[in-house]
This record gives structure tokens, C-alpha cells and sequence, in this order.
């Protein structure tokens, strides 16, 4: 008799859903009912990045959130949000030794979570993440600070790739053309408080270099009533070496459609610029002052290396209100993540074999098959798609694992536990047996997702968000939770 396939995935981000889809439409229909996909979220919310992470007006790329509506009506596909999985388990949090205990494969899908901060840079009430900001205007739980828009004049994003032209074109867009796209209220009110007349994108290295998508590149030179400072001549003379280089430049050379000068607000991209370190506010100046050193890329391993004139190295200064740290993301190295043991220190992902395998573990022995899928995996990198065809080619890896199992003589003898074989664990059980339970299923996110839309329907608006407390109120008020504790 063939062993059923249980498999958890932590992480319910388009890596956990893309993967969860696959494995569903790959496994064999003679053996449909010997698979379930359990999916766990820390946050109440489903969708990760495509949720807290696309610029809200980038509405085409949350479509595929569709697809993931259409793989939760399979039934053997559940999702638990609000479940903090750790390598320890407490009060809060479910152990990653309970997953073993329930499970027959198990999928880290965690993503990148952490933003890399520059070394001279320390963290100050002006000196914040780009993270900091993308959470704040997408209503993240973890809830930021908002950025001191109302006092910032001019704000200095360390970074040159999409997430650094993301926020520019956040900061800098009239509130106005935010005003139909998914953007809270409260953000759209600290927009059009705003003061930024200014912003400048700082990189180490060239435009033949920068990260950013011809795309984004686009969107920001279009931005109406918003002037980009021309490029140093030495800097447009730069010869291409492809055709995405190539585009690139040609935008560069041709500018925004405002010509620089006739606007009230302007961006740079200042190429060539590394920071050395910063002078906080004080008595004499309530702007940061931000040193940095002018480089030079080598033509042949396109590193970065300080400018040089009579062997000194040229450097500059650059008054500023706030500065943003755009750099790029890893995954949480804490030593409480449930994948610690499997962490790779250098690399800032988990280490996994092909197929996305992170255990070596022998097919037929009595631990789950363990797998890493998405930027938890590869690292932050790539887009959508590529994370799409990364967690096909895990999905794939396990049917391919499950396949090769020697068969059981009981379909329903795994996992070892003492609930129905599939049914979550049992700490999850106990919870949403309580009225007062604050796990979220697909259900409570399929009814808050429609709140959401209707509530900014009235206005116009693609959605209005909620926070956990508004939609858990919600979802009490509407019946499909009882509990006198959240009405007092």
C-alpha cells in the first residue's frame, strides 16, 4: 500500500502556494486522498511578499494570488495563519518537533525576511531600512514606525535596485495617482503631508551595474511633475555592453518628461558613491550629513574600488533628512528559526542540495524529508516568476522522493501521531476548537480579503486594509467567530 504524502510548508508566500499548486495538479489521481498540504504563516495574513512587499501600484503582479484562491478550494490544501513556527516551541509558537511528529515531508518556504544594513551606517530614528518603509505603507503587522516624512526635505535611498526606485517613486508619485491603488489611508494622509522635495538613489557603482529593471527605470522617469537631474557627461558616455544596458542608458540619456528645473520635486541617481559613514543631527545642523567616497569600476571583474586623484582618494559630502538603506534582504539567522541547524552563516540562506533537499536523510527512514523552497533557499533574488519555476522544481523533487518510498502495508500509519492522519497538530486543533483562537484558515482570509475591497469600493480605491484586530472584530461581527472577550 502506497505511504501518504503530508507534507507542511512554512511559509505562506507565492513560494509556499506556487509549490502547494504543483504538487496538487503532479500527483496521481489513482492516489489523490493519500495527499494533504498544510501551510503555515507566522503572520494572519496569507501571500507574504505579494501582499507586504509589491509597491501598491503594481496591482498586475498580485494577479497570481488568484491562482492561489484556486488551489485552496482543493480540499486536501489547508492554510494556518498566525502560527509562529520556531526550532524550540513556547507559548506562542509551534515547535518545529511537533511538524515531525504529524508530517512525512516538510518545506521551509520562509523567504527573506531581514534587510542587510550597511556597516557605517547605524540604525538612527533618520537612518532606517527600506523594509521599514515598504511594511509602513503596506500595513505590515509588524507595524514601523512611519518615516518623519513631515520633517524630510530630502531623502538619500543607499542602493540601486528595484526596492530603492519602489520607495523613490513612493515618496516622490503626486498622492493623488495613489489614491485608487492599495495604499492605506493613513499612508496617503502622511504623503500629502510630505515635505521630500528630493530624493537621491546613492550606488558604489555604474548604471551598466545598477540592479534595477529597465521597467522600474520607466516608471520613475514618467512620474508627471517630477524632474530628474541629468547625468554627469562622464557618466552618459558610458558605452553598453547588452541590450538591457543599452535601454537603460537610452532612458538615462532622454530623462524625465519634466524638464529638471521646472518641478517642485527632483531625484539623481549618484553613481559612483560609497558610503563611509555619517554625522548625526546636532546643535549646529539637524541634517545628517552622509560622507562618500567617489569610486571607479574595474572594466574587467566590475568591482568597486575608491577614485583616486594624487593618490587620494576623492571624497564628497552630502547633506540629507533621511536616509534609507535599500540593500537587500537575507533570511532570519536567529537561533530560534526553525531551520537554524541548516543555515548557511556565509551564504544567509539555508543550504539545500538539488531539488531544493535540505536533509540527507535515508527516503524510507522514519524522519521527514526535509526541503527549502524560494528566497529561503536561493536567497533574496530573482521575481516572481523564478521563484514560481524554483518551488515547481521542489515540488517536483518531492513527488519524485515520495515515489520512490517502499510501500506500506497501512495507507494511514504516518506520521506518528495520535490525531486523525490528516489533521494538523494537535496544538492547532486545540486552538480552533476556541472561540478565542487567533489562527486565521483561507476561509477568514477569503471574507476579510472581499471586506477589504468593498470597504474601498465607496471611494474608488482597489482595497482599503485591514489590520489583525480590525478583521479579527470583523470576522466576530459578521458570526463566523463568537467571543464577548473582543466586543468589551
Amino acid at each position: 500500500m502506497i505511504r501518504p504524502l503530508k507534507l507542511a510548508i512554512i511559509g505562506g508566500g507565492p513560494s509556499g502556494f506556487y509549490l502547494a499548486s504543483r504538487l496538487l495538479s503532479l500527483f496521481p489521481q489513482s492516489y489523490a486522498d493519500s495527499l494533504r498540504i498544510h501551510i503555515f504563516d507566522r503572520l494572519w495574513a496569507p501571500h507574504g511578499l505579494v501582499r507586504y512587499g509589491v509597491a501598491p501600484d503594481h496591482p498586475e503582479v498580485k494577479n497570481c494570488t488568484h491562482k492561489f484562491d484556486s488551489a485552496v478550494t482543493d480540499s486536501r490544501l489547508k492554510f494556518f495563519g498566525n502560527v509562529d513556527i520556531t526550532s524550540i516551541g513556547d507559548n506562542t509558537s509551534l515547535s518545529l518537533s511537533s511538524l515531525k511528529k504529524n508530517y512525512t515531508h516538510l518545506v521551509f518556504a520562509t523567504g527573506c525576511t531581514e534587510p542587510n544594513m550597511h556597516p557605517q551606517l547605524p540604525r538612527d530614528k533618520g537612518i532606517i531600512s527600506a523594509l521599514d518603509i515598504v511594511h509602513w505603507y503596506t500595513r505590515h503587522p509588524s507595524n514601523p514606525a512611519p518615516p518623519p516624512l513631515h520633517s524630510a526635505n530630502h531623502v538619500s535611498i543607499i542602493g540601486m535596485g528595484n526596492v530603492s526606485l519602489d520607495v523613490a517613486r513612493m515618496l516622490l508619485c503626486p498622492p493623488s495617482l495613489l489614491e485608487k491603488y492599495d495604499v492605506p489611508s493613513h499612508v496617503l494622509d502622511a504623503l500629502r503631508k510630505s515635505q521630500v522635495k528630493h530624493v537621491s538613489v546613492v550606488g558604489r557603482r555604474g548604471p551598466l551595474e545598477a540592479a534595477f529593471t529597465t521597467k522600474e527605470l520607466r516608471e520613475m522617469i514618467n512620474l508627471p511633475d517630477v524632474a530628474l537631474r541629468p547625468l554627469e557627461e562622464s557618466v552618459s558616455n558610458i558605452q553598453p555592453r547588452t541590450r538591457q544596458q543599452s535601454r537603460t542608458l537610452e532612458l538615462l540619456r532622454k530623462g524625465s518628461r519634466a524638464a529638471f528645473g521646472t518641478t517642485l520635486r527632483t531625484w539623481s541617481l549618484d553613481f559612483y558613491r560609497n558610503p563611509l559613514g555619517v554625522t548625526l543631527p546636532n546643535s549646529d545642523s539637524t541634517s545628517y550629513s552622509l560622507s562618500l567616497e567617489h569610486t571607479t569600476v574595474d572594466p574587467i571583474t566590475r568591482r568597486s574600488g575608491p577614485l583616486l586623484d594624487s593618490g587620494v582618494p576623492v571624497t564628497s559630502t552630502l547633506p540629507t533628512s533621511l536616509i534609507v538603506t535599500a540593500m537587500g534582504f537575507h533570511a532570519e539567522s536567529s537561533s530560534t528559526a526553525p531551520y537554524a541547524q541548516w543555515y548557511d552563516l556565509d551564504q544567509k540562506h539555508i543550504k539545500t542540495l538539488p531539488g531544493g533537499r535540505v536533509s540527507t536523510t535515508n527516503l524510507d527512514s522514519d524522519e521527514p524529508k526535509i526541503y527549502a523552497s524560494g528566497w529561503a533557499a536561493t536567497g533574496a533574488k530573482g521575481v516572481l516568476a523564478s521563484t514560481m519555476m524554483d518551488a515547481y522544481s521542489v515540488a517536483e523533487a518531492i513527488l519524485e522522493d515520495w515515489t520512490n518510498l517502499t510501500p506500506s502495508s497501512d495507507p494511514h500509519s504516518e506520521p506518528v501521531s495520535s490525531s486523525p492522519w490528516d489533521a494538523p497538530p494537535p496544538e492547532i486543533m486545540k486552538s480552533l476548537s476556541s472561540p478565542d483562537s487567533e489562527i486565521t484558515t483561507y476561509k477568514d482570509w477569503l471574507a476579510i480579503d472581499a471586506e477589504e475591497v468593498r470597504r474601498a469600493s465607496t471611494e474608488g480605491k482597489e482595497r482599503e486594509r485591514m489590520d489583525w484586530k480590525e478583521a479579527k472584530r470583523f470576522l466576530y461581527d459578521k458570526g463566523l467567530r463568537v467571543s464577548e472577550e473582543v466586543r468589551s
